[in-house]
């Protein structure tokens, strides 16, 4: 974001970036008018506050994606992957659902359409490598490596652990997951001029070649 206040600034759009401690509270003072948008969360998430506190914000563009992704110690890739492994996967319910639908992506497990972003272990319906599943707390994930034949871990705690999906993962989410991550702004506005501008900004070729660069595909373009 800090590389976009300075392509906006040279279209003549101001921004102040203000960072919060506790992001739980962004979408509160977004619909406070204490901000005029948010960078920070992926649109299930979004529509999760909305839902549970009545917020009138809408999201107005993609920003980046974080990749969940399958990292080991073990295997070199997901072909080596052989029936019975156990596969841990993140204790989180938005971060688990997220992990089952990567794992029916590349054809491992199936589980029903109305399960969605919502799935569990107990939604698969076909596991033909009979693979085993363990849930953890996402902060353990990283040390299920020594056990595990891999494990989903989001992007945050792969950070921390010295783990970059392009270089480390052997499978990671695509640009346009369901999770990739949203400015949103409160209804009233989304129509306002500045808010063009701001995505402009935001999807300017600058902004393209530093997400690229700067981060060498472990985070994602989805625009």
């Amino acid at each position: 974001m800090d590389e976009v206040k300075g392509i906006a600034a040279s279209r003549g759009l101001d921004l102040h970036i203000v960072r919060f401690d506790d992001e739980s509270q962004l979408d509160a003072a977004l619909d406070a008018g204490k901000l005029d948008a948010n960078s920070f969360q992926d649109l299930p998430y979004l529509d999760k506050q909305k839902q549970a506190h009545g917020y009138h914000l809408v999201d107005v563009a993609y920003t980046v994606t974080l990749p969940l992704a399958f990292y080991s110690k073990k295997l070199a890739s997901l072909r080596g992957l052989k029936p019975g492994d156990t596969v841990a996967l993140p204790k989180t319910p938005a971060d688990c659902a997220r992990a089952l639908i990567l794992l029916q992506n590349y054809g491992f497990i199936t589980f029903p359409d109305t399960a969605g972003l919502h799935a569990t272990p107990r939604d698969i319906s076909t596991n033909p490598r009979k693979l085993k599943f363990i849930t953890l707390a996402p902060a353990q994930l990283p040390a299920a490596l020594d056990k595990a034949a891999f494990a989903a871990i989001p992007w945050a705690v792969a950070e921390q652990a010295g783990l970059q999906p392009a270089r480390d993962a052997i499978g990671m989410e695509d640009a346009r997951s369901p999770y990739a991550n949203v400015i949103a702004v409160r209804a009233q506005d989304k129509d306002q001029p500045w808010v063009a501008q701001l995505v402009a900004a935001y999807h300017s070729e600058p902004i393209k070649h530093y997400i690229l660069t700067h981060y060498q595909d472990s985070v994602r373009r989805p625009w």
